[in-house]
């Protein structure tokens, strides 16, 4: 009897097939001169996620970082990565699907592209750059809030 109830429950898979770097670029467009400035950074980072579906419940997920130091406003460097994973995911519900492609595996994925990035900034002669940590859950949900407004704006305009 224990057999049947275990067949009736879905089976959840989430495993990790790959993770690799995708793309890379590193510019430093003022060296060697901006090595003569003092040291006081501006930061300014952008996030984006995507996933694409590349199989039989497999899928592609691909964290782009782009990050641009400057230093009295002339570009000291600017770092962008996009890590990657491959993913293979069954058994969720489409909501749970979401989430997990948009904030789980970014999750994931997140460590290997600041290791990267760190890394890029050192080979260049800066020091590291240590990205603090994200929280793709909080993005995910503000993402479904914009998209939820959105489709409210479009559905009114409609309306009207």
């Amino acid at each position: 009897m224990s057999d049947e109830n275990n067949s009736e429950t879905p089976s959840q898979t989430f495993d990790i097939q790959k993770i690799y770097l995708k793309d890379v670029s590193y510019e430093s467009p003022q060296s060697p001169a901006i090595f003569q400035e003092k040291w006081e950074p501006e930061t300014n980072l952008q996030i984006g996620t995507q996933h694409t579906k590349i199989g039989e419940n497999v899928f592609e997920v691909v964290l782009s970082l782009t990050t641009t130091i400057t230093v009295n406003n002339e570009t000291a460097f600017l770092v962008e990565v996009q890590q990657a994973g491959i993913f293979t995911v069954s058994g969720f519900e489409e909501g749970a699907m979401g989430q997990l492609l948009g904030a789980y595996a970014p999750n994931i994925l997140f460590p290997y592209a600041r290791e990267a990035v760190s890394d890029l900034t050192t080979k260049g002669g800066f020091p590291p750059l240590l990205l603090a940590p994200i929280n793709f859950d909080a993005l995910y949900a503000q993402n479904l809030q914009k998209q939820a407004q959105s489709d409210d704006a479009t559905s009114t305009e409609t309306q009207h």
